[in-house]
């Protein structure tokens, strides 16, 4: 997993963005089930889906700000 390119995901539209998060988040239930049962090699793996959870969260959260002002 690398991480996302801020430009890239800031000219996506909201319902890019919220499908890609979804994508994310199941990732992250996938590696974390993976590491509780012992398979996940790439334990860095984790950081980087959280960080790009954190990366479009915020993007979401900065378009609906633009959006209501």
């Amino acid at each position: 997993m690398k991480p996302l390119n801020a430009d890239q995901l800031r000219r996506m539209s909201l319902a890019e963005l919220q499908k890609e998060l979804d994508n994310l988040r199941n990732e992250q239930y996938r590696a974390r089930v993976q590491k509780t049962i012992g398979q996940l090699k790439d334990t860095d793996s984790m950081r980087q889906i959280r960080r790009n959870i954190a990366r479009i969260t915020t993007i979401i959260n900065e378009k609906r700000r633009e959006a209501n002002l």
